[in-house]
């Protein structure tokens, strides 16, 4: 693994969609010089940058600043942080904004923060005038390895997490690695779920090297950026087979089945639990179910579980704040997430440590005994 650690402080990824394909850039300082990079791709001179509370007080002025210093026109909107902004309620203010702004073909709207910031963005972008340029800038560990590549945005409804929503590529990704360093240490461990991921998903090598190397990861420097530079082009990869989740892309929800219906049974509330928490006990869950099913060695989901907690992840239901609704009732969130088929549920699973595998015929009555047993209460 630390074979191929470039010696120079920027990594570049390419995810490769024909006319469609961009770069992620990732480095620290790349918020400063946003502006540059920015203008060398696109000829548009306007922009509107969508943020919120968080972000804006470290992060919209350098920006603001670098975009005047290139010639780009901007202004800006800020909204509430936190998961609830991604809903109809904020989804309007956005549009009226980017309308606002005239952004034109050329122009682009900019998601400046977290996961939310770039999901509600990207969907804003992706239907006002049938399609805007789109940049993402993200600012959390979560962001930079996952949701900001690929595509995917949208907004919650009562009825489950990212149920409205469409896939519109951005143009751009800058990935500051020195916008990390101001994060939470519980917001840095939620992102480092979906860093673990890629390595649980088909990269045994690299799940390896997480284990011995987080330190490093979570210390900053060199071992972050390789441990994002490796998570973007491994979803770069899958993204470029597989773009609107017809077959191998499902393999990135990984834990995401388990862990949506803990978001939505705790009320989408950041305080007992965030989307990297929930990811990193669903993937527990998922290796506990695969050894259920005889798929895998209980070892591999102890193993799975000793290193997310020793990171100091939650890994259990009775790890998560309060009260849970009842197993059947975790059950009827599960059925109605986006990856279910004819009615029959889909999950990942895996044969072992790296050996992820889409499972589109899932028994509910198995999950549902499995949810009862791991949550008795």
């Amino acid at each position: 693994m630390t074979s191929h650690v470039m010696p120079t402080a920027e990594r570049k990824v390419r995810v490769d969609l024909a006319e469609r394909s961009y770069d992620i850039l990732i480095g620290p300082g790349l918020i400063a010089a946003a502006g540059r990079e920015i203008a060398s791709r696109l000829k548009g001179r306007k922009m509107a940058v969508i943020t919120d509370e968080n972000v804006a007080p470290r992060y919209l002025e350098p920006l603001m600043a670098s975009l005047g210093e290139s010639g780009i026109e901007a202004v800006s909107l800020i909204l509430p942080a936190g998961e609830k902004t991604k809903s109809f309620e904020h989804l309007i203010p956005v549009c009226e904004a980017i309308l606002g702004a005239r952004i034109e073909r050329n122009d682009a709207v900019i998601a400046l923060g977290g996961g939310v910031i770039g999901d509600l963005t990207g969907f804003a972008a992706g239907i006002v005038r049938r399609g805007s340029r789109f940049i993402q800038i993200p600012t959390s560990l979560l962001a930079q390895v996952d949701s900001s590549v690929g595509g995917k945005t949208g907004i919650n409804s009562p009825h489950g997490k990212n149920l409205i929503g469409v896939f519109h590529q951005p143009d751009l990704v800058l990935a500051d690695t020195a916008a990390l360093d101001t994060l939470s240490p519980r917001e840095f461990r939620a992102g480092y779920a979906e860093v673990a991921k890629y390595g649980l998903i088909d990269k045994p090598e690299f799940f390896e090297w997480l284990e011995k190397n987080w330190q490093a990861v979570f210390a900053g420097g060199p071992a972050r950026i390789e441990a994002i530079a490796v998570s973007c082009q491994a979803k770069a990869d899958v993204v470029a087979a597989d773009e609107r989740e017809n077959g191998r892309r499902a393999l990135l929800n990984l834990g995401h089945t388990f862990g949506h219906a803990l978001e939505a049974a705790t009320d989408y509330d950041s305080k007992r639990l965030v989307h990297g928490e929930g990811v990193a006990i669903g993937m527990v869950l998922a290796h506990e179910f695969s050894a259920r099913m005889n798929l895998a060695s209980p070892d591999d989901a102890r193993r799975v579980e000793a290193h997310l907690k020793t990171v100091g992840l939650p890994t259990r239901l009775a790890d998560i704040p309060g009260a849970l609704p009842p197993a059947d009732r975790l059950m009827e969130a599960i059925a109605q997430d986006k990856k279910v088929k004819g009615g029959k549920l889909t999950f990942i699973l895996t044969r072992g440590i790296g050996q992820s595998f889409v499972a589109d015929d899932v028994p509910s009555s198995e999950v549902l005994s499995f949810l009862t047993e791991k949550h008795p209460r």
